[in-house]
């Protein structure tokens, strides 16, 4: 069993903080601990705007707290983000993600995360096999 606080978690390494400050994110759970799956509690900064695309990832983004809005870019569509609303990454989106106020997320990926992926250029991460672990 494996059994960890978040708090205690955001004094390690598994804190990481995105280059132009929009986001962090806490990897609770890594692909190292065994599962098909990484979970993160994620925080994206009142008025910032992030170009995700994980092309080889699904990604599941539940919002805790805050508000935002989540726009796909293949066809301009705006879902709001609100606490209690679920986002769900099934076609590999291409996305900006925009918080109002700052929005707290508990976002699940598969393939699990190492926690030392960096977005590239195109908001993506490398596919897991290129990724080395924490």
């Amino acid at each position: 069993m494996i059994v960890r606080n978040l708090e205690e978690a955001r004094q390690t390494d598994r804190l990481v903080t995105a280059e132009n400050g929009n986001w962090d994110s806490t990897r609770l759970s890594l692909a190292e601990d065994g599962g098909n799956c990484s979970f993160h509690i994620t925080r994206i900064f009142e008025g910032t705007e992030t170009h995700i695309h994980y092309k080889h990832h699904f990604e599941a983004v539940y919002c805790i707290e805050g508000e935002g809005e989540v726009e796909t870019l293949a066809d301009g569509k705006i879902w709001p983000i609100k606490p209690g609303d679920i986002y769900i990454l099934d076609q590999h989106d291409e996305h900006l993600l925009r918080a109002s106020k700052t929005m707290h997320l508990a976002c699940v990926f598969t393939p699990g995360l190492t926690g030392n992926e960096v977005h590239r250029e195109d908001g993506s991460y490398a596919p897991a096999d290129d990724q080395k672990p924490l």
